[in-house]
């Protein structure tokens, strides 16, 4: 078998990184490259998989049960987030990690410093991936395409390991939140499935945020400077003052757990005009509700002060919390939890901050919890992802396959 960190390593050395401006499915050609490799591997498997105009993969491992067992769906994206670049990408493999800053020698000066990500020494010994400091390393979700991909070909090898039918779906543009648009539950055909997308070891999460974009547009007037009095508006000010009116507290870098945020994620623009662009996102309905008026109030005020038209505010839904949708089907965050602790893994159950796939597909009537797939400091520079994650991650895939079988 190939090992899973040599496996993690061809994935992401092909770039697929997700393109928000575009409209097409998948948004950026180059994510088809990876999805018709796993495409391939999968059919040398033994598989039955295909790759759909829409970008998705899906594949079939049948039953070698004598009776009926729930079909089960595993679930990871191949695209990288517009965040950071994601071309290029030359990890760097750190083996028995001592617990002391990781340079990442593409930028000098630039480290993984444990003072500042503590979460490194609790993997001493291991062996950890990192960026060069260049791009990201697209453990997200690449780990997860990995895991999966390790665990099928472990059962293929393994034909006496008793398992149901295993249903395999790896999908484009989830870091733009259109990953699973198109996506056709009824042809999939689990009746439930877990996405491989969380961080640390023993993460489990089946509620996430309420999710929306919004853009806000500032039109201004630009007038010759030297003359510029009483007739002037800037729209750079005004678009800084537009963000100034948001709630202060209320922004990433000040939040966790369940509270929301207002997260200014674009800012282009000239004294004639600019553009503001955010994210809006919170676990409680209401509160995410009470986020777009906000930001409504916020253009009214600019329009009140500067003229009508000075501000427009466009907001788009991207997805909801699917606590409401997986919670009836409790048994299977418990056969989760079980697979874990027979890995030797201290469950934690805890709300997603961001989304996932699994979101959008329980409100499609397939329940999809999240599992953690191992990785660190998602979409940056300074992402990391130990090997021995990778292979627990693995090992919890196969966990849950066996006890849906009992």
């Amino acid at each position: 078998m190939e090992n899973i960190c040599d496996r993690f390593l061809r994935y992401v050395a092909v770039n697929t990184q997700s393109n928000e401006n575009s409209n097409s499915q998948p948004s950026a050609p180059e994510e088809l490259d990876l999805l018709r490799i796993l495409r391939d591997e999968l059919q040398a498997l033994g598989l039955e998989a295909e790759l759909d105009q829409w970008g998705y993969v899906m594949a079939t491992l049948p039953s070698n049960l004598d009776r009926e067992v729930p079909a089960i769906g595993f679930i990871a994206h191949v695209d990288t987030a517009p965040d950071a670049s994601g071309e290029g990408i030359r990890p760097q493999i750190i083996s028995n990690y001592d617990g002391s800053a990781i340079e990442l020698k593409g930028v000098p000066g630039l480290k993984l410093d444990p003072g500042e990500f503590p979460e490194l020494l609790e993997h001493i010994g291991e062996t950890i991936i990192t960026t060069d400091g260049t791009t990201l390393l697209g453990a997200d979700d690449k780990a997860g395409v990995a895991e999966i991909m390790y665990a099928v070909q472990y059962l293929v090898e393994h034909p006496e390991i008793k398992h149901g039918t295993i249903k395999i779906g790896f999908t484009p543009d989830e870091e733009i939140g259109r990953g699973v648009v198109k996506f056709d539950v009824q042809k999939f055909g689990a009746e439930f499935a877990y996405t491989m997308d969380g961080g640390e070891v023993g993460e489990l999460e089946f509620e996430n945020f309420n999710a929306a974009s919004a853009t806000v547009r500032i039109q201004g007037r630009n007038v010759h400077p030297g003359y510029a009095k009483g007739k002037m508006k800037n729209a750079i000010l005004i678009g800084q003052e537009f963000n100034s009116l948001l709630p202060a507290g209320e922004r990433p870098e000040l939040t966790e757990g369940y509270e929301g945020f207002y997260h200014l994620v674009g800012f282009k623009g000239s004294v004639e005009e600019a553009t503001l662009s955010y994210i809006l996102r919170d676990h409680d309905l209401d509160k995410h509700e009470r986020q777009k008026q906000v930001m409504a109030e916020c253009a009214r005020f600019i329009n009140d002060r500067y003229g009508v038209g000075t501000a427009d505010v466009e907001i788009r839904h991207q997805y909801y919390n699917m606590r409401g949708q997986v919670e009836p089907h409790y048994h299977i965050i418990e056969k989760a939890v079980k697979a874990m602790e027979m890995a030797g893994i201290k469950p934690r159950i805890q709300p997603i901050r961001g989304g996932t796939d699994g979101a959008n597909l329980s409100f499609k009537g397939l329940p999809c919890p999240n599992i953690f797939a191992g990785g660190q400091n998602f979409h940056g520079k300074m992402e990391w992802v130990p090997v021995e994650s990778m292979q627990k991650a693995a090992q919890v895939i196969l966990n849950i396959i066996g006890l849906f079988a009992e």
